[in-house]
């Protein structure tokens, strides 16, 4: 099973609001989801996370879309 870590879209219409999650890459965008890593708001720039839970789950072998490797890059979770 490979794993990624991926944002997991909420909110209504144009007002998003997205948790980042340890998925399935099999599973689709919204669906089943292993565990939740933190949240991400758009609209008012903020990125909630918790960086235990994600260096675990890096550790593990799990592999970040491009989204959700350039939010924490920015938030200074991943030091690479």
């Amino acid at each position: 099973m490979a794993v990624k870590l991926r944002l997991q879209r909420f909110g209504n219409h144009k007002r998003p609001f997205y948790r980042i999650v340890a998925a399935d890459s099999k599973a689709p965008r919204d669906g089943k989801f292993l565990e939740i890593l933190g949240t991400y708001e758009p609209l008012q720039g903020v990125v909630n996370v918790n960086s235990e839970k994600v260096e675990k789950w890096l550790g593990n072998g799990a592999i970040p879309t491009d989204t959700v490797k350039s939010l924490l890059k920015k938030y200074n979770v991943l030091s690479k």
